[in-house]
């Protein structure tokens, strides 16, 4: 992707989030994001099939940062060298829920979707961590439901704290809550 291609793609991602703040996922229209991202109509339909496909490649850009095997230096937190550290990567992710466009995507019915792509992506992270040999019986897939399913709704009495709580404070929580099926 070229520079001016990048900028579009930022613009349109800057005006559908802001759009999202301001009103439900189904009322915005693409017309408004156009407006909005001052793009034209086939630029936005050039980067972007629909406005489904939009969200769902928001989602992707960040969900391809936020699991990312490797950690890097960012502005609001580095965790750069502590990858394989279960409490670390789960602040990590959470700093990026908070810094990126999560809690807008998230406090409107856009979040169905959001988890959805969150759910699939949570997996393969919550794999390395649980402990299955203490939990003999249970089917390796009900835990991944589990621990998804309380991270998820971690996350979502997070939002409705208003993020009161630190990225670390509430990967605490989490841990501490679910401590029998995570390894430390």
């Amino acid at each position: 992707m070229d520079r001016r291609q990048k900028k579009s793609r930022k613009a349109i991602f800057s005006a559908f989030s802001r759009l999202l703040e301001e009103k439900s996922y189904s009322r915005i229209t693409v017309q408004e994001i156009i407006d909005e991202a001052d793009v034209g109509r086939t630029t936005f339909y050039a980067h972007f099939p629909t406005k489904d496909d939009l969200l769902s490649e928001l989602c992707r850009e960040m969900f391809d940062h936020v699991f990312s095997p490797s950690l890097e230096k960012e502005p609001t937190h580095d965790f750069s060298g502590e990858e394989g550290d279960t409490e670390k990567e789960l602040v990590h992710m959470l700093y990026h829920i908070r810094d990126n466009d999560a809690p807008r995507i998230l406090r409107g019915e856009s979040r169905e979707l959001f988890f959805r792509y969150f759910r699939s992506r949570i997996a393969p992270f919550l794999k390395k961590i649980i402990r299955i040999d203490d939990v003999s019986g249970i089917p390796e897939d009900f835990i991944l439901n589990q621990l998804s399913s309380s991270l998820i709704s971690t996350i979502e009495w997070w939002l409705s704290e208003d993020l009161r709580s630190s990225p670390e404070e509430t990967a605490g929580y989490y841990l501490a809550a679910n401590s029998a099926l995570i390894k430390k």
